[in-house]
């Protein structure tokens, strides 16, 4: 006679149960947070918690997610990019290349006049030669919501209507950002790899001339351990990055071209950086008599 199967679930089964309950709350006023918190607490009282660091990371991703409103999360206005709907083949094109996207929003007139969006492979046909371009015929379209609007309803309406694409609009019509279906996966699964990235450079560098290139996200200690000094005092169970030590400094997410000083006689410029997190700096010495 077989042995009688366990009646109590193990993680995996847990964890899929979670998922489950997640897909059961779509589209129904019911907190989310509330019932996730409800089903965490069940299985540690009941000692079948057993999640792996991905599972937990990915469930505290999706408590955080649910607190979040698409101001939260926007391409603010000014690095959205976009083609006129009068656009020609080489325009479209020449405008992917230089802001390196796949998608373009398309305006009629201006940016507040959406007409929706473009993706490369709808122009792939008419790369040769242009001929029967007419970018009108190629659009895509967009959901207009407004700021306020919480990320994960903006989550569910994408995948009720099928939409990649979200254009935020203020009160009369303006147009405030852009969100994207791969923003807010981004911000549950954490940072989705580019397929056509190349291999990334290495965290921390020190270059010929002295200097340091260091990523946003180096941990302030490494890097004080390379350069023997202190970087934080008080700060330090508040920041724990370069990025983050960047910020606390200037008080604002600084954008590339930016220079933030140390008082320790650093001197930190921004190389690479988007409106939400910065991405590359560089870091030097102040020389004798250099002014912070």
């Amino acid at each position: 006679m077989r042995p009688a199967a366990s009646a109590e679930p193990g993680p995996r089964s847990w964890f899929e149960a979670v998922l489950k309950r997640l897909r059961e709350l779509a589209g129904r006023e019911e907190d989310v947070r509330e019932s996730l918190e409800e089903m965490i607490e069940e299985a540690e009282r009941s000692g079948l918690g057993g999640l792996s660091e991905e599972e937990r990371a990915l469930l505290l991703n999706v408590l955080a997610f649910g607190q979040l409103k698409v101001d939260d999360l926007r391409v603010p206005r000014a690095d959205i990019a976009a083609v006129a709907l009068d656009a020609d083949l080489a325009q479209v094109i020449e405008a992917m290349r230089q802001s390196g996207h796949t998608r373009l929003l398309v305006y009629r007139d201006h940016l507040d006049r959406i007409e929706g969006f473009v993706h490369v492979r709808d122009v792939l046909p008419y790369w040769a030669d242009g001929t029967g371009f007419r970018l009108a015929d190629l659009l895509h379209p967009v959901l207009f919501v407004p700021p306020a609007m919480p990320a994960l309803d903006l989550l569910l309406e994408m995948r009720r209507s099928h939409h990649h694409v979200a254009v935020v609009v203020d009160e009369f019509g303006g147009v405030e950002g852009l969100v994207t279906l791969h923003d807010l996966i981004q911000e549950i699964l954490g940072e989705l790899p580019d397929e056509h990235q190349q291999a990334e450079a290495p965290l921390l560098e020190r270059k010929s001339d002295g200097s340091i290139e260091a990523e946003g996200r180096v941990e302030v200690e490494a890097l004080e351990q390379l350069l023997g000094m202190r970087l934080l005092e008080e700060e330090r169970e508040e920041v724990e990055t370069v990025a983050g030590l960047l910020a606390a400094l200037s008080d604002r997410i600084p954008q590339p071209g930016d220079v933030v000083d140390h008082p320790a006689g650093l001197r930190f410029e921004v190389l690479e950086a988007d409106p939400r997190r910065i991405k590359r700096v560089r870091i030097r010495r102040l020389r004798q008599g250099e002014e912070t």
